[in-house]
């Protein structure tokens, strides 16, 4: 059964009143009290330590200072894995996920709502755990799904897989969460990484199947269509059509200064001009935000340190920035304050960045709003 979800109208995004601008930076820091998960069958989400993707008892532990969203937030997280049935291995879940998932979550008691990130072209979802545990910790259910292992040009399939892991929120996301932790399937962000980003767009724009949830806001990290100019991948998303984008929701499109820079003379940049996120952009409507981050690559907001053959040509094929942190801290923060106020009716974060209260830990090369 279809669950339907409003995205919030918030009007022109203005700068406060400084009148109130004491009560725009009061922050409710109540949090209710953990309870204890105790065994269950159907819970066989493992607990993963902070360094490493191996299981630990330990959960994720986080020490907020600020209020600021570019910093950890207020919540303890948790990150959680869910293994599907594959040919070789049998779930434990008595209705596995259709691909193998891995949920950043705040371990505290309450209802959250819900952020769908896909991975970028060859990457593993385990490269986004930082990121995803950020997000989190200012209270959002992060899924990280890994889509394939191996992949050609078109991207139909993971498409496909991303709807099916859509659709199998409400019967199955419960079962992993701990029983303190319930989703808000009525508040559910899109968002896609590179390749994932161009998969989010195409699923958003109903171009290869519509999936039974509504999603409410869509974010394209550094969103690319495609090989190069003129060389976009099946299904295509870009038409070059200003505002063409047909969504009834928000879009958030970030992208990176460095991404349409080649790192060296063998290969192509990451994020090539003409398929980028300006192009992505300039086919939006309103309300849609746009931030480009001077002197980052492509790959800067994954986590510090990507192991394997996969995480080292991570630092191989793009130019990067001289640390991937801050990147990192502000794909995060402004992901946060545009969840905040388009799923959850606070606009305070957004402004506080438009207009300079909220300090990026970058520097924007240029940023934009329709509204």
């Amino acid at each position: 059964m279809a669950v339907s979800a409003q995205a919030h109208y918030l009007g022109p995004l203005v700068e406060p009143n400084p009148e109130n601008e004491e009560e725009r930076k009061t922050v409710m820091a109540v949090m209710a009290e953990k309870e204890h998960v105790d065994s269950d069958d159907d819970i066989v989400a493992k607990v993963m330590s902070p360094s490493s993707s191996s299981p630990s008892s330990t959960p994720t532990t986080t020490t907020p200072t600020t209020t600021n969203v570019f910093d950890v937030g207020k919540y303890t997280t948790l990150l959680l894995s869910a293994e599907p049935n594959t040919c070789t291995t049998k779930s434990s879940l008595s209705l596995p996920p259709p691909k193998p998932l891995l949920i950043a979550t705040p371990d505290a008691a309450g209802e959250f709502p819900l952020l769908l990130l896909l991975h970028g072209y060859l990457l593993y979802n385990s490269f986004y755990s930082q990121l995803i545990r950020h997000i989190a910790s200012h209270g959002f259910i992060v899924i990280a799904p890994q889509l394939y292992t191996v992949a050609g040009p078109d991207s139909t399939d993971e498409i496909k897989s991303a709807a099916a892991i859509t659709d199998w929120l409400p019967s199955g996301l419960h079962k992993v969460l701990p029983t303190h932790v319930q989703p808000n399937l009525t508040k559910i962000g899109l968002s896609g990484h590179s390749r994932g980003g161009k998969a989010a767009f195409a699923l958003a724009l109903g171009k290869v199947t519509t999936p039974s949830l509504k999603f409410s806001a869509l974010i394209g990290i550094d969103p690319v269509d495609g090989m190069d100019t003129g060389k976009q991948t099946p299904p295509p998303v870009l038409t070059y059509i200003p505002h063409s984008f047909n969504l009834d929701m928000a879009v958030l499109v970030i992208g990176s200064g460095l991404g349409e820079v080649k790192k060296n003379p063998l290969f192509p940049p990451c994020a090539p001009k003409g398929i980028n996120h300006e192009d992505f952009y300039k086919e939006c409507c309103e309300p849609a935000c746009y931030f480009v981050a001077k002197d980052y690559g492509h790959v800067d907001m994954l986590d510090d340190e990507t192991k394997g053959i996969r995480g080292k040509t991570s630092y191989c094929l793009c130019k990067n920035g001289k640390s991937r942190e801050p990147m990192r801290r502000f794909v995060g923060g402004v992901m946060v304050a545009f969840m905040k106020a388009y799923l959850e009716g606070d606009s305070s974060c957004l402004v506080g960045i438009r207009f300079g209260h909220e300090v990026a830990p970058v520097e924007f090369q240029k940023f934009d709003f329709l509204e």
